[in-house]
């Protein structure tokens, strides 16, 4: 019982997790500022479709950003929580100020595709952790997060 942390889990599993959690953090966390600056800067023919789009996805990422980092706390570690550390750790990159819906989109396409890799990654080693907390949360997501890959590759004529 020693080496289990308050929630049961193998301590050095846990500490895997939320490393890779912190990942997931900042990966969502660039995404986040991104998808903000799309809805704020938008123009064009599309642009009432997609400023209520953006908002409606960078407000899911903001809920996700807060579940990711408490799941990191359920864990016993501690969120990232800072950009210096998200620039550094993050596979997505920052966007210069983007105005076109079709580059913004296929924008949120390439975040999408980086996030859902990483949480596939996650349900394997939560799944080798006996995780149910942690593989739940990365199965919700992933679901979702499908759809909306085939929402906007649509919007595109993908």
């Amino acid at each position: 019982m020693k080496n289990l942390n308050e929630i049961g889990l193998d301590n050095e599993k846990a500490e895997k997790l939320a490393e890779k959690l912190n990942v997931l953090l900042a990966n969502y966390s660039i995404f986040y500022q991104n998808t903000r600056g799309y809805h704020w800067n938008i123009k064009g023919k599309k642009f009432f479709e997609l400023h209520m789009k953006f908002e409606e996805l960078y407000n899911d990422l903001f809920l996700k950003i807060d579940e990711v980092a408490e799941r990191i706390l359920t864990l016993g570690y501690t969120p990232n929580h800072n950009y210096t550390d998200y620039r550094k750790t993050s596979k997505i990159i920052e966007s210069v100020q983007v105005s076109d819906g079709i580059e913004a989109v296929g924008n949120i396409l390439s975040s999408f595709q980086t996030i859902i890799i990483l949480q596939r990654e996650l349900l394997t080693l939560s799944a080798e952790t006996d995780d149910e907390g942690t593989n739940a949360l990365m199965s919700d997501y992933i679901s979702s997060q499908e759809k909306l890959v085939w929402m906007y590759s649509s919007f595109l004529d993908k």
